[in-house]
């Protein structure tokens, strides 16, 4: 709370945060958009001599399972840092615009074999359908190095790049997304998390 009254007490850091939570908001609602066009979009389909290694295994619990621990401690934990807060949040809506950009110039189909990726969470409350297009670049492989990357603290940051090399090697098992799509994900989140940090160049990360 101390972090919070102090931060907040910074006009320029209030203004920031209530910009970005709508800005958020909207990034959000025009990606599920386009998305929805991605679906209904032809493709086409790569060869991946990684995947025809070997056959596709259903592990949507175990990727769920990882993804969640992973979104769930790095949010309690970046509640705690109100500027690491702001820079994840502004982090990830760069993230969601390059997402939309990249999928719009690089049209793809799924995988061969791809096994449906279905969240659990969408599952059981009867929304939203399942996406097989979403595809370059992995959105759960970039999101798990941003928290990586805007973690306060060194044991969290490793931390997080484990789970993200844990999710990219199960949605690769799974063959939810092509080699490429994992490949260059970390570079993407780390380009969005660049462009914010040198937005803001004499920025109090305390």
């Amino acid at each position: 709370m101390t972090n919070w009254r102090q931060h907040w007490g910074d006009s320029g850091f209030r203004a920031q945060l209530l910009l970005t939570i709508p800005a958020l908001v909207l990034v959000l609602y025009a990606l599920a958009t386009f998305l929805a066009f991605v679906e209904s979009r032809p493709g086409i389909s790569l060869p991946d001599p990684l995947l025809a290694l070997y056959p596709a295994k259903d592990v949507t619990w175990l990727t769920f399972g990882v993804i969640y621990l992973g979104l769930v401690a790095g949010l309690v934990n970046l509640l705690r840092f109100p500027a690491h807060l702001l820079l994840a949040l502004q982090s990830y809506i760069a993230m969601a615009l390059f997402r939309i950009i990249a999928m719009y110039c690089v049209p793809l189909d799924p995988p061969q074999g791809m096994i449906l990726l279905r969240d659990p969470l969408v599952e059981i409350l009867g929304t939203g359908r399942v996406l097989t297009k979403d595809l370059f670049f992995s959105g759960h492989t970039a999101t798990m190095v941003l928290l990586a990357l805007t973690a306060p603290q060194r044991r969290l940051r490793v931390a997080f790049l484990v789970l993200a090399a844990c999710v990219a090697v199960l949605v690769l098992w799974q063959h939810v997304h092509y080699s490429i799509d994992v490949f260059v994900a970390p570079f993407f989140a780390y380009a969005a998390y660049r462009i914010v940090v040198l937005a803001h160049p004499s920025a109090d990360l305390s």
